[in-house]
């Protein structure tokens, strides 16, 4: 499609006017980046893959009835999505002991949470995306008690989802992160999943091996990136099953 006006560039996508009022076009980009983007890279394939298995997640959602933002994927790399406000928090989930977590509570890594977590970061990049807890939210009027209790609510949702999906095909749902948009009905505000859900936003381990199969594979120099989403979307049906895993996907811009 022609492109458009650009609305916003972050680390991995680009944001464009849409087609039509209320709508956006998301463009998913190779770039990776990691540690608040001290570490980057560009990945083949990255953006392909993230794009294809975000509409796998968001139609997901959508079949049981949890709003999101997605409407249709356009092509290889971009999508078409409801234009709405971003609630200025990233909402991360945890069912198991990982990443920044394990650090701070000197906890082993993979340990089994007593029950899903949720914790809330303040969207700044030039603050490194700072822990805050929910009285810092409401204090300073980014979420209001109600939009907490339905965030919470939706997380916990995504939650149940996500991890049955990656259960079936034999992959762990450690965490992950997604954030929530605004959007209006008239005078009525709802709240909706948006950004993405893909494994740059989520820890996936293999149950078997514990083999990991999300961004942690570049921020910890593990592997190839483009080889563990690929495992991760073929799994999931998102891409075709011949051939070896290897095999890239091709690319269409």
């Amino acid at each position: 499609m022609a492109r458009r006006k650009k609305i916003y560039e972050g680390k991995a996508k680009t944001l464009y006017e849409g087609p039509e009022p209320g709508t956006l076009v998301q463009y998913f980009k190779d770039d990776a980046t990691a540690f608040n983007a001290e570490k980057r890279d560009v990945i083949e394939g990255k953006g392909v893959l993230n794009n294809r298995l975000s509409e796998f997640f968001m139609t997901g959602l959508t079949s049981l009835g949890i709003p999101n933002h997605f409407i249709k994927r356009l092509n290889m790399r971009e999508q078409l999505i409801r234009q709405c406000e971003i609630v200025p928090l990233e909402v991360i989930v945890r069912n198991y002991a990982a990443g920044s977590m394990a650090k701070r509570l000197g906890l082993e890594e993979g340990l089994r949470l007593p029950r899903p977590i949720i914790e809330f970061s303040y969207k700044d990049d030039a603050l490194g995306d700072p822990l805050v807890p929910e009285e810092y939210i409401i204090a300073f009027g980014w979420a209001s008690q109600q939009d907490l209790d339905d965030i919470v609510a939706l997380a916990l949702r995504v939650n149940d989802y996500m991890s049955g999906v990656m259960y079936g095909v034999g992959i762990k749902l450690i965490d992950f992160k997604i954030e929530i948009g605004r959007v209006w009905d008239g005078d009525f505000m709802r709240l909706i999943v948006a950004d993405e859900i893909s494994p740059d936003s989520c820890r996936l381990w293999d149950i078997e091996s514990g083999q990991k199969l999300d961004k942690d594979v570049f921020r910890r120099d593990l592997g190839s990136l483009t080889d563990a989403y690929t495992e991760v979307a073929r799994r999931l049906g998102v891409l075709p099953t011949n051939g070896p895993i290897g095999d890239k996907p091709t690319l269409i811009n």
